[in-house]
């Protein structure tokens, strides 16, 4: 007889696996809406590093070649002030650099900034808070 209470089963019982799966299901309702908007935020400040960084290119083409405020530089003649190997470098060689959500980059004259399409404004406004967050990049 006191073998019989010996051996009785071990394991969870239904209710405990419903409660703890309860719990993950609660954490993740919790942790993916930030984990979205983290990638939003990031997705629109790698856009604005590229926007600077052609903005630098046209800076030191302009300089370099003695151009004036009008002259809008091609792809090609921002090659040279671009890291080669670069995902823009690869962009500008193939005629059109684009943001990360892969709608292209307006490069403008020299004496007006590059800007983002108004498609990319409009997917990460939620994250960007409206056009401070782009600057003099508009």
């Amino acid at each position: 007889m006191l073998h019989k209470l010996q051996s009785r089963r071990g394991g969870f019982t239904l209710v405990e696996i419903m409660i703890v799966v309860a719990i993950i299901a609660l954490l993740a309702s919790i942790a993916v809406p930030s984990f979205l908007r983290a990638r939003k935020r990031s997705q629109a400040t790698a856009s604005l590093e590229t926007l600077r960084m052609v903005d630098s290119a046209k800076d030191q083409y302009a300089l370099e070649n003695s151009k004036g405020g009008d002259l809008e530089p091609g792809p090609a003649d921002l090659l040279k002030y671009v890291k080669n190997g670069s995902k823009l470098y690869t962009e500008l060689e193939a005629g059109t650099p684009n943001d990360t959500l892969g709608n292209p980059i307006s490069l403008n004259t020299i004496d007006t900034p590059p800007s983002v399409a108004t498609a990319t404004k409009t997917a990460l406004s939620d994250v960007t808070g409206g056009d401070e967050f782009w600057g003099t990049y508009q």
